[in-house]
């Protein structure tokens, strides 16, 4: 069985689209499959228009969260409760097209790879968003040595044996392209054109930006390496200032103004205060997962099998 697991966050006017062509893409592999869908705490009426759908049709699976715990928990959800032997990750919002699932289906079940990701071509007509994802790529890449994740997102299909590995990850610090590149196996890739969202609003800049921390800060220690060059950098700075300061008083030089002596404090209090926070960054990781919190909870799970419903508690 193939499962296709998707988050919705405010969905409402997709799902319908959505479903049905996913379902068109599905019957061409020729196997059996569930649709799992993770409503991520969604306030419009994603929740009911679902509940509609999975009346209509067997093979759609509805979780539902206890709140909007984001889009890698959401993803999580899905991967812990599928069942199928082949799992599909996808976006809700119709930019992953679903009628890529069968040529990805048939790579896997070639048995030359396990796991195939969507690489994800640039979108020309969204300018400053392919700019920042660009330079995420970049900064990524070079921070964490994860050459194969630019431009693969969330999109892609896994084998039995990757997505098994996938699961055994427990951070609550998640990032699923690298994660996914982490557990290793035999990887390919199939190139799209990521659509145009249809409806709904995408993640905002503030929801980008911690994806983007919690990849750099969970895959890279370069950093820390990093305050540990600049501290260096200082301390040899310094004591060729203070080789200076004692050269100018000897050769009775004019001393140095009280704008260079505020300038050399204001850099040195800033470089402290980046180091502070990079180190707070690691920390704040480090106490989340000491707390072991779940990184969610599900509130309601809909199956036509509730001989097989999981526990409700992740």
């Amino acid at each position: 069985m193939i499962s296709v697991v998707i988050p919705i966050y405010n969905e409402e006017s997709l799902i319908g689209e959505l479903v049905r062509r996913t379902i068109a893409a599905l019957q061409q592999t020729g196997q059996n499959f569930e649709l799992l869908f993770v409503d991520d705490g969604s306030n419009d009426n994603s929740s009911n228009t679902l509940l509609q759908l999975h009346t209509q049709e067997k093979r759609i699976k509805i979780m539902s969260l206890s709140r909007n715990f984001g889009h890698q928990a959401a993803y999580t959800a899905g991967i812990d409760y599928a069942q199928g032997e082949y799992l599909v990750l996808m976006d809700g919002d119709l930019q992953d097209p679903p009628e890529l699932i069968p040529a990805m289906y048939k790579l896997l079940k070639s048995g030359a790879f396990d796991i195939v990701n969507g690489y994800r071509k640039a979108n020309t007509s969204r300018f400053a968003r392919n700019l920042y994802t660009r330079i995420f790529h970049q900064l990524f890449k070079r921070l964490s040595a994860l050459e194969e994740v630019e431009h693969i997102g969330n999109f892609s299909m896994l084998n039995k044996a990757a997505t098994n590995a996938l699961r055994s990850l427990t951070e609550k610090s998640r990032y699923l392209p690298g994660l996914r590149h982490f557990i290793g196996f035999r990887k390919t890739s199939i190139s799209y054109q990521r659509d145009e969202r249809g409806a709904g609003c995408s993640m905002n800049t503030r929801q980008l930006f911690t994806l983007a921390s919690d990849a750099i800060f969970s895959f890279s220690k370069l950093p820390l390496k990093f305050c540990l060059f600049m501290g260096i950098i200082g301390i040899i700075t310094s004591f060729l200032a203070g080789i200076y300061i004692i050269l100018s008083k000897i050769m009775a030089l004019s001393p140095l103004g009280w704008s260079s002596t505020l300038t050399s404090i204001f850099f040195l209090g800033s470089i402290q205060l980046i180091f502070l926070g990079i180190l707070g960054e690691y920390v704040f990781r480090i106490y989340r997962e000491s707390q072991n919190r779940p990184i969610y909870f599900v509130r309601e799970f809909h199956t036509h099998q509730e001989k097989n419903k999981p526990h409700e508690l992740a």
